[in-house]
């Protein structure tokens, strides 16, 4: 009966640990003597200091428990000014607090005390403080725990003795243990509270617990005392809490990371606005709906949520968590299973403002968030509104940005990218609209703290073919004459730089080096190919035919997958129903029955797939944000997966050794291309784990290309 053999964290947040189950139980099971100093003397006080105790009574242990009385301020003037006698008003005050149980648990809990009081078990003495000023509220907390053995743990903090301390505020104690060379601090706290006991502390009074207070908790003795009440009445009250209270709940199952906990306070600092700036995989989601947790409970439980995400399957992927954190979502888009969704949200916008209901939570797109009734709905509340935006970087658009109405007081963003690419416009409307980060929690960080799996990158070279390179090129002599002396495109250029960008998204040597990549592959299983939504054009793709009509990429790799290769493949993008596609990623984390996905865009903002292991990424976006997204995809944990590996598609105009038979002028033409490649493959090269590999690639390149000093970019 050991503290040793329990494992006692130095620091308990009740955001993130189960203090009851996590510290109380398995610490006071091995406990024979606790002392602690509350903050305020209540019926509820000791209810909830019971929690645990059975464990520390089976071992005959002990309680001493200093409290202070809750007087009323005018209670403590009438004190000071003579006007009352002091020990009466304190008695009144103690037996005044003692309230009826109102259930069986807190009945079998007084119970227990009494019983103990009568056995002298439980020992109890009365604290304020003293002083020529008066007297006033001794607030102090802390407790200390003693083995058989003569290990000491010291607990203080801001916990209360108080069901919602457990449950719902967001409390933090402090462990000291004498076996872990924290004795100093052990003992500061034993003599703390020796002095207290003793009434020897300065400007503190410590009197007897009252005989009529102690009258009244006697009163509560039954001859039989339920010694399980610990296990009954703690699981009982989990469940009545989901079963029968609606309203923003952490899961008793989930516990938040420091880093996550930390984002929730510095956006309470900022008055409950601000952005969650968290790389993909780093539990945004989560994060998000502990910070709607905490400001519930800030706002006494008052609160209409509005959550919005770009996508449906991104909103479904959202309902799963809203609903394990205890909330019941209004579902509102074009093909929502709710068919009546806009009746449930008129009915709710309705009785929030007339106070017949405290909480409602509405989920939407994009889209339908920015519909006139959406909006016209959502601007009709009062009071408490949240305004949670997930991958919030696309309300940067001048479509999006609008309909963020300014009636909304509480705000949250979450995005991996929050700045928009060449577009500081759009970012700073973002910012100015939901405020300053509260967090930014990047890949490098999470791969080094292990909330994201480390990653090998190995860019792989292809090279435009000699059509395509003279299409390229008459595409940007095009793309200059529609471009002004400030830099501006004109909406025809906007359109010749996309079918210019699907010029190398489409690249057909891509297709070519895929294929003899893939031949080691045909034995595994959790591999990615990425695709861009684009053609292939002119491209040998079956054996002994050459197709002359364009075909999509994304059919031309699940033709060499499944027809030369014999690789399981199922494609994965927006063309497969909601159902579908959560048995495709059912099926796919199995690795039997589908080996490989091919993917579009669908991939690229929110859906979780944590057990890719191999990546392929055609689709060689140069947009940071959308890069980004598509690695961050890769590096989610999963069971048996150490590290991931990623290829890079890197597409060149030509290879390397041809380029010092080039112009100056002409080299200068494609230097475009090589700058924009070589800018991400040193960010993914960054934090890799084989970074010197990718890095000598990457000054193949510059080297070539030295006649332009294109080492400087």
């Amino acid at each position: 009966m050991c503290f040793q053999t329990l494992n006692i964290k130095p620091e308990y947040r009740s955001l993130r640990d189960d203090l009851v189950l996590g510290f109380y139980i398995p610490a006071l099971s091995k406990s024979v003597l606790y002392k602690r100093a509350v903050g305020y003397f209540s019926s509820t006080a000791l209810i909830e200091i019971s929690h645990g105790i059975t464990g520390l009574l089976k071992n005959n242990g002990k309680i001493l428990l200093i409290a202070s009385p809750m007087l009323q301020k005018d209670d403590i003037e009438a004190i000071n000014m003579g006007y009352k006698q002091r020990n009466q008003l304190i008695e009144q005050a103690l037996v005044d607090s003692i309230m009826e149980p109102k259930n069986y648990f807190e009945s079998e809990r007084l119970n227990l005390l009494a019983n103990l009081i009568s056995t002298k078990r439980l020992d109890i003495k009365i604290a304020f403080t003293e002083s020529n000023n008066g007297i006033g509220i001794y607030h102090e907390k802390m407790g200390l725990l003693y083995d058989e053995v003569g290990n000491k743990i010291a607990f203080a903090g801001s916990l209360n003795e108080t069901a919602s301390a457990y449950n719902l505020n967001y409390e933090t104690i402090d462990v000291y243990r004498s076996w872990k060379g924290e004795e100093e601090r052990v003992l500061s706290k034993e003599n703390a509270f020796h002095n207290l006991w003793l009434n020897q502390e300065i400007n503190v009074r410590v009197v007897e617990f009252p005989d009529l207070a102690k009258e009244k908790l006697l009163t509560y003795k039954k001859d039989i005392v339920n010694w399980n009440i610990d296990e009954i009445e703690y699981k009982k009250r989990r469940g009545t809490i989901k079963k029968y209270y609606l309203g923003p709940l952490i899961p008793e199952e989930v516990n938040l990371y420091d880093y996550q906990i930390e984002a929730i306070r510095n956006w309470e600092k900022q008055n409950f606005t601000g952005v969650f700036d968290m790389a993909t995989g780093t539990g945004k989601t989560y994060t998000a709906l502990g910070a709607i947790s905490r400001l519930y409970y800030k706002l006494n439980k008052n609160l209409a949520i509005i959550i919005v995400c770009p996508y449906q399957h991104l909103v479904e992927q959202w309902v799963e968590d809203i609903k394990a954190f205890n909330m019941k979502p209004i579902i509102g888009y074009s093909s929502s299973r709710q068919r009546d969704w806009k009746r449930r949200l008129k009915d709710a916008v309705n009785a929030f403002n007339l106070n017949l209901q405290q909480h409602f939570c509405f989920i939407t797109t994009n889209k339908t968030f920015s519909l006139s009734f959406a909006q016209e709905e959502i601007n009709k509340l009062k009071g408490n509104v949240l305004l949670v935006v997930d991958e919030a970087h696309n309300f940067g658009a001048d479509n999006l940005s609008e309909s963020l109405t300014p009636k909304i007081p509480f705000r949250l963003a979450l995005s991996a990218t929050i700045e928009r690419y060449r577009d500081e416009i759009g970012t700073e409307k973002i910012l100015s609209y939901f405020g300053e980060k509260c967090i930014e929690y990047t890949l490098d960080t999470a791969i080094r703290q292990g909330k994201l799996t480390p990653y090998y990158y190995y860019p792989t070279k292809v090279y435009l073919h000699d059509d395509e390179l003279e299409d390229y090129k008459q595409l940007s002599a095009q793309i200059a004459k529609h471009t002004l002396s400030d830099g501006t495109i004109s909406e025809t250029g906007k359109y010749l730089l996309i079918k210019r960008a699907m010029i190398l998204a489409g690249a057909r040597d891509k297709l070519l080096k895929l294929e003899e990549l893939m031949k080691d592959y045909t034995e595994a299983s959790h591999v990615l190919i990425y695709c861009g939504a684009t053609t292939i054009k002119d491209i040998n793709y079956k054996e002994g035919k050459a197709e002359k009509e364009e075909i999509r990429q994304i059919d031309a790799v699940k033709d060499i997958l499944g027809n030369k290769l014999n690789i399981r493949v199922s494609q994965f993008t927006s063309q497969e129903s909601a159902q579908e596609r959560e048995i495709i990623k059912r099926e796919f984390a199995k690795g039997s029955s589908i080996q490989a996905l091919v993917a579009i865009r669908c991939l690229d903002e929110g859906v979780n797939i944590p057990s890719i292991k191999t990546a392929f990424i055609l689709a060689s976006s140069t947009n940071p944000k959308e890069y980004i997204q598509r690695r961050g995809r890769v590096l989610r944990k999963a069971p048996g997966k150490k590290h991931a590996v990623i290829f890079d598609f890197i597409t060149l105009p030509r290879p390397c050794e041809q380029v010092k038979n080039l112009t100056e002028a002409e080299a200068k033409e494609e230097l475009s291309i090589v700058k924009k490649e070589i800018n991400r493959m040193s960010d993914f090269a960054s934090i890799a784990e084989n970074a010197s590999d990718a890095d000598r690639i990457i000054d193949e390149i510059k080297d070539s290309y030295n006649m332009l000093r294109i080492g400087e970019i």
